[in-house]
């Protein structure tokens, strides 16, 4: 027996209601085997952009519910599968023939000219916007199919949609407008062209105080932060909300050369501390990040003891915590003083196993950094949070 589902989502036009308190209900497609395989050779046909077979196959009078279906578990209609796949004869015939809606929304709200946009498909875009489409409607978490574009870094796309009427200042839920979705995928010719047509897009942070500056260097974009350099007025060291400035977040993920950037370039502050007092030393023996601590040490002249937090904590106890063995012996050659106490009297050799001084092998810091989730005890926060 086939089966179509359908997710319960309020306020989406043309999904049905159901029964009880689950997300999803089913279906039975009454009929003969034939009828029962219909929606799914209907689906693949889509897929397939076999646009011949399909007008063949799809005859309102005999399926007119077929403009209701819906696939999968956000309840995406023929006309979400044709544009995410960039087939634009059958948008085409499946508006101006079958009459399907072209603001239809699955359960994420997203409408067909999210996914076009999303997957860099130019046709498919201007087909829509010239039939009406709203150019500036929201998915969840409030993205437009402009912010979704600009994380495929296609000019083409982006271009169209600001043509016809899209709006690059409006933000997300996060606080992150379509400057600063594209500070973060590294396309030096979008952000030219959104500066060119939107020259106040670059003064904008999230909803964490975090500016485009901050987000190109943690990513380590370095062709963007040198863009963003030349064409914008952020204030060196301009912190987020936990305090952390872009050249704490370039060095905290190895970005020597983007700290170099903004040290020449930015007037950035090898020493300034973030939130809770930790400078990028500390942070960057949090991450493991040896080059770094290279760099603020032998080259800059930052003091390897220096103290962070209320604790006094030098960067060799935030090493031993994490258990980044290489790290510590990195602070170790270059003069980390191994007797250091904290403010509580602790010793490095208080926060570490023997094993850790003497085995470059990782941690579980490292582990947890090599899943995107590493904890950050000098600032209380993920130190890759963009």
């Amino acid at each position: 027996m086939s089966f179509l589902v359908f997710p319960r989502k309020k306020k989406v036009p043309g999904f049905p209601k159901g029964r009880g308190n689950s997300r999803f209900f089913w279906r039975k497609r009454p009929g003969s085997m034939a009828e029962q395989e219909r929606p799914r050779r209907l689906l693949r046909l889509v897929q397939e952009g076999k646009l011949d077979v399909l007008r063949d196959e799809l005859r309102l009078e005999e399926i007119p519910e077929a403009r209701s279906w819906r696939w999968g578990r956000l309840g995406d209609s023929l006309l979400h599968h044709a544009a995410c796949l960039g087939h634009r004869d059958v948008l085409e015939f499946l508006i101006q023939e079958i009459g399907m809606d072209m603001e239809v929304a699955n359960g994420d709200y997203k409408r067909p000219i999210h996914e076009a946009a999303s997957m860099g498909h130019q046709e498919c875009v201007s087909f829509l916007l010239e039939r009406g489409a709203s150019v500036d409607c929201l998915k969840k978490a409030d993205w437009t199919p402009l912010m979704m574009a600009c994380t495929r870094k296609n000019l083409g796309v982006i271009k169209t949609l600001v043509e016809h009427g899209a709006n690059p200042l409006l933000r997300n839920k996060d606080g992150w407008n379509c400057f600063h979705i594209a500070s973060r995928e590294g396309h030096p010719q979008v952000l030219q062209y959104l500066l060119d047509v939107s020259p106040s897009c670059w003064d904008t942070e999230s909803t964490t105080g975090r500016t485009p500056l901050h987000t190109a260097a943690l990513h380590g974009c370095s062709q963007v932060v040198e863009l963003l350099l030349e064409r914008c007025q952020y204030q060196p060291d301009s912190r987020d909300s936990c305090g952390v400035t872009p050249f704490m977040d370039a060095l905290q993920n190895g970005h020597v050369g983007i700290a170099r950037l903004l040290l020449e370039k930015h007037q950035a502050c090898p020493t300034a501390v973030d939130a809770l007092g930790a400078q990028a030393l500390h942070r960057a023996a949090v991450t493991a990040q040896d080059g770094s601590i290279q760099f603020l040490v032998s080259e800059l002249g930052v003091d390897v003891n220096a103290r962070a937090t209320s604790l006094q904590l030098p960067a060799l106890h935030y090493a031993a915590k994490e258990g980044h063995g290489h790290t510590i012996q990195t602070l170790l050659s270059l003069g980390a003083d191994l007797q250091a106490k904290d403010g509580k009297g602790r010793s490095e050799q208080d926060e570490v196993t023997p094993a850790a001084v003497v085995s470059p092998s990782p941690a579980r810091g490292q582990r947890r950094a090599a899943r995107g989730g590493h904890r950050d005890p000098a600032a209380g926060r993920a130190p890759g949070c963009s």
